[in-house]
């Protein structure tokens, strides 16, 4: 975003006038320091000369932003835009690479001492997945969501001058995020889009907005002790469809990003606004004769029981050749999971399933009852006892189950016995739906890794390891919790969120050869 001198000059004027106004005021705590480096924090009635910064240029204080809010949570969606607007500005017009890096880092030494409780929050506040394994996410995100080391500038050189190529900040993000994975998105979201010099507003998931309402005002909290702008992340204190209009169509708006389900990813295509998406997935598994059978076991126990399988990228269903299906089942008992039986199977789809009577037959969707939960509780609900630390269970069925053919987001994982491989991929196809989101196998034959790869065409494709690697929990590479898939920006960072400017010096000008 292009800031003129007229600009500039309407910032600090209204600075000045402010901390006039704001006088009385002079005697207001200081906030604590951040474990950072030492940078004095805002307080009405001290100059903005006095803000001590390593870099040259001076930020605009909170000062100049008339639009307060509580530490970024805004009653109406036009006060959080216009928050996070000013926000951008001030962020763009006074805060160099070095600048935003250290608000970054405040943020991670922040979210890490409230690991636990965001975790906490999330499990009271939306019954979904488990507290430990909520820690663990929250600290992928703080730890691997990369910063801006990622916005490396481009230089072509030649006969006839200089271009470099650099990373600019869209201004105001607007983004969309799910129950799911609540706060773990707006960490990872705020990382990157701050680091790529944006401020964002969120329209977070209803059932999860208290959990979001502190992660946001701790992130704004965390941002000013390090001596930043309030409200470069903002978010509606009561969010509903109508305030996803509302940011969808505000002119301030210059991307949409969304994480969830494919109708809110397609519903903010049609804004004609730069979208981000990450929509849906159901994750197949093929295991074929070659495999490490008892690694298989423990890696794809791993994946599906993190969370009770609320991520979007876990194994969903699992097709392993028959020759070791027998196998596979044994070592996955073995690893802790539960195997039902015919009758304890149809109890617990009459538990977690809804249907419609359609003339095609029964249409089945997932109850938002057990979404999440336990698959101890999901025994105990159906006279099984003794079994509440029970994290997974299992079941042999068929390639038109409803368990396999639905993104269920529950603890129950359904293996299909396929005859051979080509079966396997025939099967593995129809019920990854063609979302393209997240596939993998178990395999030492290179040929049929490579060639299930090529056809199932995901984002993330993971050999022989927990799903999870794909996002750098056991595997290399950053983290992200938007997997934009049906965009095509695959593993979101700072760069996702960012365009590219070009800036050429003509004539072989600035060459010294």
């Amino acid at each position: 975003m292009e800031i003129g001198q007229k600009d500039i000059e309407l910032i600090v004027q209204q600075v000045l006038k402010n901390v006039v106004s704001q006088a009385a005021q002079a005697e207001a705590p200081e906030a604590p320091a951040s474990a950072g480096p030492q940078v004095k924090t805002y307080r009405p009635g001290v100059p903005v000369q006095e803000f001590s910064m390593k870099s040259p240029y001076v930020p605009v204080s909170a000062a100049a932003q008339t639009v307060q809010g509580d530490y970024g949570v805004f009653d109406t969606m036009d006060q959080a835009v216009e928050a996070a607007y000013l926000a951008q500005k001030a962020y763009q017009a006074g805060f160099q690479l070095r600048d935003r890096e250290r608000l970054i880092k405040s943020i991670r030494e922040t979210g890490i001492k409230n690991a636990e409780k965001l975790a906490r929050m999330s499990v009271d506040e939306t019954g979904l997945g488990r507290y430990e394994d909520k820690i663990l996410k929250n600290m992928l995100v703080l730890e691997r969501t990369p910063g801006t080391e990622c916005l490396r500038t481009e230089a072509i050189s030649g006969d006839d001058g200089l271009t470099i190529v650099e990373h600019s900040p869209y201004g105001v993000i607007g983004a969309i995020t799910p129950v799911t994975n609540p706060t773990e998105t707006i960490i990872n979201n705020v990382i990157s889009m701050l680091s790529g010099g944006n401020s964002v507003v969120f329209n977070v998931h209803p059932s999860a907005k208290e959990v979001c309402r502190f992660a946001v005002q701790m992130i704004n909290r965390a941002i000013e002790e390090a001596g930043g702008p309030r409200n470069l992340a903002t978010m509606v204190k009561n969010p509903t469809l109508e305030t996803v209009s509302e940011l969808s169509k505000n002119e301030k708006v210059r991307m949409l990003v969304g994480t969830g389900g494919m109708p809110m990813v397609r519903s903010l295509l049609q804004s004609g606004k730069k979208v981000i998406g990450a929509g849906a997935g159901n994750p197949p598994v093929i295991v074929d004769e070659t495999a490490d059978i008892k690694r298989a076991a423990k890696e794809i126990f791993k994946g599906a029981s993190f969370d009770n399988n609320i991520l979007c990228l876990a194994e969903k269903e699992v097709f392993v050749i028959e020759s070791v299906a027998t196998d596979l089942v044994y070592n996955m008992i073995q690893e802790g999971a539960f195997l039902l039986n015919e009758s304890q199977l149809e109890k617990i789809m009459n538990l977690v399933l809804t249907y419609d009577e359609t003339p095609k037959g029964r249409e089945y969707h997932t109850s938002k009852n057990w979404v999440g939960k336990d698959a101890g509780k999901m025994l105990d609900a159906i006279g099984v006892q003794g079994k509440s630390d029970c994290r997974l269970l299992i079941c042999e069925v068929g390639p038109d189950h409803p368990f396999v053919l639905l993104e269920q987001l529950m603890p129950v994982l359904p293996i299909v016995k396929c005859r051979n491989l080509d079966e396997a991929i025939k099967y593995a196809m129809i019920a990854e739906h063609g979302n393209r989101h997240t596939a993998s196998m178990f395999s030492q034959n290179i040929n049929n890794l490579t060639r299930f790869a090529r056809e199932v065409e995901t984002t993330i494709f993971v050999k022989n390891g927990a799903t999870l690697a794909g996002v750098g929990f056991g595997g290399e590479g950053h983290t992200t919790m938007t997997i934009a898939g049906p965009t095509g920006e695959g593993i979101t960072n700072a760069v996702s969120f960012t365009r590219q400017r070009r800036c050429a010096l003509s004539e072989g000008g600035f060459r010294i050869i």
